[in-house]
């Protein structure tokens, strides 16, 4: 066993019970766990304050001076140890709340102390709590220039863990690892880079002298934790564009160019053609295709799926669209069968709503080979929905479904079918390069011809009257209108009366008979929801009031005014998902953001970005940067962007060297043969995954 893998708990002053703790509390399973368990801060020993010029707002302070005066005061749980520190100035109060009868026994009146710690108001008077404290006349068997400063918690401080015994737990490591920290990385990426060794570089980031070491050192431990990322995925990318088979769709037959010649709505773009080309020479390379589909709302994503499932088709292939909601499967059906109309292809629709008898009929007919193409929800994914010959899978707003749904469909048959992962949610860039980085991308960047850019407006709770007017104004012009308030999840019962209450204000504005106004909301049953939306997509109502169920799936040409209400409570992805519902007909669309006056400067930015661009990549950069990519919607099931130091946001020059260091190193090397690369096979060996995203897109 490696030095660095042994189990923390034989780790001197940790034993079971403190193992269990830090594997529980850090992830801290092995001395290699603690090694990596780097300080979040540093505290510069040398520059003292006098207690004379302490500023209560400074986070962290250091002092210098004797302790008198100690006292315990209070009984029990209400008990206190008190101490004054002086120096030349003045003196403060240090106050202890636990440990009480260790502290006063290691504590010494008249000594001098160098004393680091937050400064607070206690009982009128500035003091310091559980005040960090080293005696000035003991030289320190490490550097204390720099103090590091460690994430912990209550649990762990109770069991003598803060800040202070996780240094000396890792300072005792680190003298005990002198030779035992092996080097992961290639030598040739080493000295290309000019990068630390690994040992050197984690005793600096927990004892640094200065701080260009810890920038050094840090960006080499960023370096490795990012090459790592991208050596997993793509070579799990090169492993299945090289080793794992699939069908070869190699026809491009009569359903296919029928479809072009007779029935397709528009002439396609240039973005649209360009995609079509990449998913067909992956559908005819013998491998199996696992591709990314990006495009802004109404790029047109869905028809390019559609001709590649005629494709397939064309192909003695079946095909299948899985989509998150009913209301979107319905959408999808009704427009795929209307497009296809004629061609003689059976296209059939499987949701949680079909009846019995009629899902009972599909599934036969399914396994009959009869569905040449099947759309629905997560009722796809059903053990007893079983395919005569699936050969293409869509999965669209990949994000809403979770990794283990997504394998269901593709081991639904004994050759895996080619997978096209759809997304109107456009994916950073940096994003892109690691959490989807063993996928092929393809992105539809082009708006079909006559599509006006939406037209995009702040305004005010004081500012309503206005709108009202604008509203009416449009539907005098034969518009439609949608108003959408936010989903609390906290509280079903307030996002209702929210709801409720915007729906009564509507009414009284637009009333009968001159106007008609929709409802929609998430506790409404599939098929009030269904006739509600009915009405509107037939131009029954002029207004739908509504949550969030329809930020995907509604698809109405003639709605061109979206109004969201409390905007400033939606994140970025939301409102331009909300955004892309209007503007899908050739007449100038407007989206306005109602917010109260007082905004919170992420609000402030949020609405800015909105009104200041259409662009979906733009704006998921900006979501990115502002929320973190632990927070944005999809990621966290993933359970991918767990990193340790590297921050995908601040590190992009970060994220490109290491992914295109990955690249060169498998095109050079694509089995990791060479001597140089042993480290890197052992490390792909030690770390197979049970689930891979480059088999379940």
């Amino acid at each position: 066993m490696l030095f660095v893998d042994t189990p923390i708990e034989f780790l001197k002053g940790v034993g079971p019970a403190r193992a269990q703790l830090l594997q529980h509390e850090l992830d801290i399973y092995t001395f290699g766990d603690l090694l990596e368990y780097f300080p979040y801060r540093y505290v510069d020993r040398t520059k003292l304050s006098t207690i004379s010029a302490i500023d209560i707002d400074e986070p962290f302070v250091v002092l210098r001076g004797t302790l008198h005066d100690m006292h315990s005061v209070g009984e029990g749980r209400s008990s206190r140890l008190t101490v004054q520190l002086r120096d030349a100035t003045g003196q403060i109060e240090l106050v202890w709340f636990q440990g009480l009868k260790w502290i006063k026994e290691s504590l010494k009146s008249d000594v001098e102390y160098v004393v680091m710690g937050k400064p607070s108001i206690f009982n009128g008077r500035i003091s310091i709590a559980h005040p960090d404290m080293e005696r000035a006349d003991r030289e320190n068997s490490v550097s204390l220039k720099y103090i590091p400063i460690y994430s912990s918690t209550e649990k762990l401080k109770s069991k003598g863990l803060n800040t202070k015994g996780i240094a000396k737990l890792t300072e005792q490591l680190l003298r005990m690892s002198e030779g035992r920290i092996p080097e992961v990385l290639p030598n040739n990426v080493v000295a290309k880079y000019h990068l630390p060794n690994r040992a050197s570089a984690i005793e600096v980031i927990h004892y640094p002298l200065n701080p260009q070491d810890i920038t050094v050192s840090l960006q080499r431990m960023k370096f490795e934790e990012l090459f790592f990322l991208q050596l997993d995925y793509q070579y799990a990318k090169h492993d299945r564009q090289t080793k794992s088979g699939g069908f070869c769709f190699d026809i491009i037959g009569d359903y296919f160019n029928r479809f072009y010649k007779e029935k397709l709505p528009f002439e396609l773009t240039g973005a649209q053609k360009r995609v079509v080309k990449e998913i067909r020479a992956d559908m005819k390379s013998g491998h199996q295709m696992n591709r990314l589909l990006q495009g802004d709302v109404g790029s047109g994503k869905t028809l390019v799926a559609l001709l590649s499932m005629l494709i397939a088709v064309d192909n003695k292939c079946q095909t299948c669209l899985m989509a998150p909601t009913e209301i979107l499967a319905d959408q999808h059906y009704a427009n795929i069968s209307r497009m296809l109309d004629g061609l003689g292809l059976n296209v059939a629709l499987l949701t949680g709503s079909t009846k019995t008898g009629e899902k009972r009929k599909i599934k036969q007919s399914l396994r009959d080979g009869n569905i040449d193409i099947l759309i629905g929800t997560h009722a796809l994914i059903e053990k007893d929905v079983q395919f005569k010959n699936l050969g293409f899978v869509v999965i669209d707003e990949q994000h809403r479904f979770g990794v283990e749904q997504r394998s269901k469909l593709w081991t639904k048959n004994t050759i895996p079918p080619h997978v096209l992962v759809m997304t109107a949610t456009p994916i950073p860039r940096t994003l892109a390069m690691t959490v989807y980085g063993d996928l092929d991308c393809s992105v539809i960047d082009e708006l079909p011809p006559g599509r006006k850019a939406i037209k995009t407006i702040h305004c005010t709770d004081s500012q309503r009257l206005k709108v009202f007017g604008f509203i009416r104004e449009q539907i005098s012009k034969g518009r439609q209108v949608y108003v959408v308030y936010p989903l609390i999840e906290e509280s079903e019962s307030l996002e209702l009366k929210d709801l409720m209450d915007g729906y009564e204000s509507i009414v009284r504005e637009f009333p009968l008979p001159q106007y008609q106004t929709s409802i929609v909301h998430g506790r409404m049953d599939s098929q009030a929801k269904d006739y509600e939306m009915g009405r509107f997509k037939r131009g029954e109502t002029q207004i739908m009031v509504s949550t969030t169920v329809i930020e995907v799936g509604v698809d109405v040409p003639n709605a061109t005014v979206m109004v969201i209400e409390n905007a400033e409570r939606f994140g970025l992805a939301q409102l331009h998902q909300l955004r892309g519902r209007v503007g899908r007909g050739g007449e100038q669309s407007y989206c306005i953001l109602m917010t109260g006056n007082k905004l919170s400067n992420s609000g402030k930015e949020r609405i800015k970005t909105m009104v200041d661009t259409t662009d979906g990549f733009r704006i998921a950069e900006a979501d990115l940067r502002l929320r973190g990519p632990g927070d944005l919607q999809g990621l966290q099931q993933s359970g991918i962007l767990q990193l340790k130091v590297a921050d995908i946001v601040n590190d992009e020059p970060l994220v490109r060297a290491a992914r295109e260091c990955v690249q060169d190193i498998l095109q050079d090397d694509p089995d990791l043969q060479k001597p140089d690369n042993v480290c890197l096979r052992l490390h792909l060996q030690k770390n197979k995954r049970g689930l891979s995203w480059s088999k379940i897109s």
